[in-house]
Parts: structure tokens; C-alpha cells; sequence
């Protein structure tokens, strides 16, 4: 796979899944703005709840990654951090692949 093609691939999945979740979570939110409420509805049963801690994983997987990087001189992964908690983890792994590789690259 090409370069380009990977950092296309990463940017389309980034902003895909942002869009994703713009469209399936904030109509609901202004619905009814609890967010405490939005965030345990990932554990109203136990495949949601399998899901949910799935991605909270993912995110303390990545959290630790980026700090060990930090030291390896690969800045700005907070970014990625906050991105990873919304829209969430798809969209912050992308974008901190993108970020370590322009980094390394350079």
C-alpha cells in the first residue's frame, strides 16, 4: 500500500466515523442534553456493555502508547487523547497515526 494511500485510507476512516457519530448521537443529545445518561447508555445490556468497555480499553491502550511516545519525541498525541473521547477512539488512533507519521517521517 502506498503512502498517500494509507494517510487517505486513515483520514477517510477519521472523518467517516466523526460524521458517523455527529449523525447518530448529537440529534439525541440536544434531545435530551444528559450527557451522564448518553454515556451509560453503552451499558444497557451486556453486548453494549462488551462494546463500551471495548472502546474505553482502546482508549487507556492508546493513552498509554502516545505518553511512551511523548518520550520518543512524538508530540502533540493529547490531541489524538481528546479526539479519542468524541467523537472516540476511531477517530483519535487515526489521527495520532497521522500525526506520528508526519513526525517520524521528518
Amino acid at each position: 500500500m502506498s503512502e498517500s494511500l494509507y494517510k487517505s485510507l486513515l483520514w477517510l476512516l477519521a472523518l467517516g466515523f466523526a460524521a458517523a457519530f455527529a449523525y447518530l448521537c448529537i440529534p439525541p443529545l440536544i434531545e435530551n442534553p444528559d450527557i451522564w445518561g448518553a454515556l451509560m447508555a453503552g451499558f444497557v445490556n451486556p453486548y453494549a456493555a462488551g462494546y463500551a468497555t471495548d472502546a474505553i480499553m482502546c482508549w487507556w491502550v492508546l493513552a498509554v502508547w502516545i505518553v511512551y511516545e511523548r518520550g520518543q519525541g512524538v508530540r502533540h498525541g493529547w490531541i489524538a487523547l481528546i479526539l479519542g473521547l468524541a467523537p472516540g477512539v476511531a477517530t483519535g488512533f487515526a489521527a495520532y497515526l497521522l500525526i506520528r507519521m508526519n513526525q517520524k517521517a521528518i
